[in-house]
């Protein structure tokens, strides 16, 4: 009877055992899906949360060079996550930081590069602007003639003094040869003075003057000189020789100083006075060589000498022009210039 009870209670005791044995395996075993469910659920959240990071990247850094694209994330839309390659052992993957300083130190070379660019380009406009100023400095400056001995007199010409030819004249002359100097004018007779007039002048041609205006301005001295242009551009000849000739004697420091004097021989040659002329046109020329109106006086001394038969001397006047004012007789005066060589022929 004993026996069958051991195997009875045997047999219960190894239920027990395997029951436990079961119960312990499955309390082991249980929290293996759980787990590998959890490591599921943060893998996903890593992978939107990385995605989402590129997407910002790629609005907030966006550009045209196809370096970077649209965001893949709409607002309102669930971001699937996208597959991600792993990445190679060894590389780091690019972060924003990393992008950014990238992106910075592109800046900062297009920069230098610019900063020398633009200090190539201001360097060459520095030496354009000097060789400018220096070719319109040339332009009014005379080229180192050869020195020529100044006048002796300081009043003005008188206006029938005989030209003078000296005994011996060199292979080239100076130019004041061309004029002999100016002889004083007697206290009483107003220098370079119309011509003395036999009949007065009539009604209509004083009338006719007088309709010409003269200015009155802040600068006396300008409205001098404009009066007496005036009337030499209306061919009025002997008024504007007065005119001017009284510019000249009242200022004789004012800026368009150069120009009367100038105008005053014009006024001699257009009526028919070369000699005249060719003692204003030196006197200008002499008086200040980088005068406004040194060049055309000296050009229209040749032409005076011209007009003389006088062909020696406006050689000589036209050569020292051409080497005095070369840009100007290429440039402002080239036809005037060529007129008047084109009238003798110089050796």
């Amino acid at each position: 009877m004993n026996t069958p009870v051991k195997t009875i209670s045997l047999r219960l005791a190894g239920a027990a055992l395997m029951a436990a044995s079961a119960a312990s395996i499955g309390a082991v075993a249980a929290p293996a899906p759980a787990a590998a469910q959890d490591q599921a659920s943060a893998e996903a959240r890593l992978k939107k949360i990385e995605a989402e990071m590129r997407a910002l990247q790629r609005k907030v850094f966006s550009g045209g060079d196809g370096k970077f694209f649209e965001p893949q994330i709409a607002p309102g839309s669930q971001a699937s996550a996208p597959t991600v390659a792993p990445a190679s052992s060894g590389t780091v993957a690019a972060t924003p930081v990393t992008d950014i300083l990238l992106r910075l130190e592109t800046l900062e070379t297009q920069l230098r590069s610019l900063t020398a660019r633009s200090e190539e380009q201001a360097n060459a406009l520095s030496l354009m602007e000097r060789r400018l100023a220096a070719l319109e400095t040339a332009a009014n400056t005379p080229v180192a003639p050869a020195p020529l001995p100044t006048l002796t007199a300081s009043t003005p010409p008188a206006a029938s003094a005989p030209a003078a030819v000296p005994a011996t004249t060199p292979a080239r002359p100076p130019v004041q040869a061309a004029v002999t100097p100016p002889a004083p004018r007697p206290a009483t007779t107003a220098p370079a003075a119309p011509a003395a007039a036999t009949t007065a002048p009539s009604p209509a041609r004083l009338a006719a003057v007088q309709a010409i205006a003269k200015p009155q301005t802040a600068d006396v001295g300008d409205d001098e000189y404009s009066y007496g242009f005036r009337l030499w551009s209306a061919g009025f000849f002997p008024e504007a020789r007065q005119q001017l000739t009284k510019y000249v004697e009242q200022y004789p420091t004012h800026a368009r100083i150069s120009y009367g004097r100038n105008l005053l021989g014009r006024a001699f040659l257009d009526d028919k006075m070369p000699e005249d002329a060719a003692r204003w046109f030196l006197r200008n020329y002499q008086t200040n060589k980088a005068g406004e109106r040194a060049p055309d006086s000296l050009l229209y001394l040749g032409a005076s000498m011209v007009a003389m038969k006088d062909t020696k001397r406006a050689c000589i006047a036209l050569a020292e022009f051409a080497e005095t004012y070369p840009l100007v007789a290429a440039g402002r005066l080239a036809t005037e210039y060529q007129a008047t060589r084109a009238k003798v022929k110089c050796s």
